[in-house]
């Protein structure tokens, strides 16, 4: 590629006035990098989000007159339009998106534009949220050479780590993500929902729940082999029938959810050295209705 190698120096902006892209202007404004402005859909919107930010809006178009580097932080499936509408002669661009690789930039990469990836692994689920919340955190990068130089500079800015993860790896990593993110979620929601079905109100349930959930995370993030305990480990099936009596009466997705999860549990006590009979008669009791019997 016929760049130049230094751009440490040149103007940085946004394409994306979303939460990602308002949090990341925020870390590089905190971190002193040289950005220039952010854009959005709307004027309107740039301007929103370039206050918070203490910077100047743009639309997208005219970004590539403005900057020499531009993050591209919009959803998935707003990509490939957004990266048209930017269309820079020269520079470097990055995108946040998960599940896509450099590729998704190829109709604007050419021997002046290095294209790559950044996307940070984390969950942004307020767009006023501080710098602090990318501090420390992973950053998916993979591109040209010039472009993933820059996204290490950002993930080191950030005090995070770098995972270089192939194109054709990408939904599994964003599946990875998710499920460490999303479905945590989803899984606490359930539990409030059994307890509240139990008697116990909403905002109680999540209190009691919250000691179990931040020390049962703290220990799977150690090591999850060590860190199961309950039924499933004992291989208590009693319990677990028990379990799956009352859940008869709860929302599908909820039984279907507490056998889908029972069945990786499962996977964990076995290799916690689980009796195999007894892992067997588990793993029938918990896909009984997963097969539809």
């Amino acid at each position: 590629m016929t760049l130049q190698t230094d751009w440490s120096r040149s103007p940085i902006g946004i394409a994306g006035a979303g939460r990602v892209g308002q949090v990341l202007a925020r870390m590089l404004r905190e971190s002193r990098q040289p950005l220039a402005c952010i854009a959005s859909r709307t004027r309107e919107r740039a301007r929103e989000a370039a206050a918070g930010a203490g910077i100047e809006a743009a639309s997208y178009a005219e970004l590539p007159r403005r900057v020499s580097r531009i993050l591209i932080c919009v959803p998935d499936s707003a990509l490939e339009t957004v990266a048209g509408q930017v269309r820079p002669v020269a520079g470097l661009v990055l995108h946040t998106c998960g599940t896509r690789g450099p590729e998704a930039l190829e109709a604007i990469r050419n021997p002046r534009v290095a294209c790559g990836t950044l996307h940070p692994l984390q969950t942004i689920a307020d767009a006023a949220a501080g710098a602090d919340v990318l501090r420390g955190v992973a950053f998916a990068v993979a591109g040209d050479e010039p472009a993933v130089a820059w996204a290490e500079q950002i993930a080191c800015l950030a005090g995070g780590r770098v995972l270089r993860i192939a194109a054709e790896a990408r939904p599994l990593y964003h599946a990875a993500a998710v499920m460490g993110s999303n479905y945590v979620v989803a899984l606490v929601a359930a539990a409030r929902a059994l307890m509240v079905a139990a008697g116990v109100e909403a905002v109680e349930a999540l209190g009691a729940l919250a000691p179990l959930a931040r020390t049962s995370l703290e220990n799977a993030l150690r090591d999850p082999v060590a860190a199961l305990t309950g039924p499933i480990e004992r291989g208590d099936l009693e319990t677990i029938e028990a379990h799956l009596r009352a859940l008869r009466a709860a929302p599908e997705p909820i039984d279907q959810l507490y056998r889908a999860a029972g069945l990786e549990a499962l996977a964990v006590a076995r290799q916690r050295g689980l009796d195999a009979g007894c892992a067997g008669q588990v793993e029938a009791s918990l896909r009984a209705r997963l097969s539809g019997t």
